[in-house]
């Protein structure tokens, strides 16, 4: 039996994508969060704000990914809309790999954020994949390679 053909992946142009993102970062400041959504639901995962170091800047930097829950580690795939190359936020978090999540409902919490690598990666893009039926598809249309971040509780002193 063979596999059947997937027809390529199709994308909303790199603009309304980006946009989309912006405008979802606003309401969520304006409302105080409450505009995140929580993995699990229709989309079967969650958006949540995280705050990195900027690389450069040294200043906070704040985005809305999506993410989903692995036990106490929050995990997302450091994606740029699909688009090629790495999002700023992955390569604050490779040069200060220390950040804060906020999840729908709940307060900020500081988080250590590491690259999965091997039978781990494996493992977390296959449950990407249960929740994002054309993930393979769309990570077909990138050359580099689609990282996968889990974020670890970090004890604070």
């Amino acid at each position: 039996m063979t596999d059947p053909i997937v027809p390529p992946a199709k994308l909303p142009p790199a603009w309304f994508m980006h946009a989309f993102w912006r405008v979802h970062r606003v309401l969520n400041r304006l409302t105080g969060g409450r505009l995140l959504w929580k993995d699990g639901g229709k989309r079967g995962w969650g958006a949540m704000r995280l705050t990195t170091v900027g690389r450069k800047s040294g200043r906070a930097r704040s985005v809305i990914i999506g993410y989903l829950q692995n036990g106490p580690d929050v995990i997302a795939m450091a994606m740029n809309g699909w688009d090629e190359g790495d999002p700023a936020w992955w390569l604050n978090l490779e040069a200060h790999p220390d950040a804060v999540v906020q999840l729908p409902h709940q307060s900020p919490r500081p988080v250590h954020a590491r690259r999965a690598e091997g039978a781990e990666h494996d493992r977390l893009w296959k449950r990407w994949a249960e929740v994002d039926v054309g993930l393979d598809s769309y990570a077909a249309l990138r050359t580099n390679d689609t990282p996968i971040v889990v974020f670890e509780p970090r004890d604070v002193a």
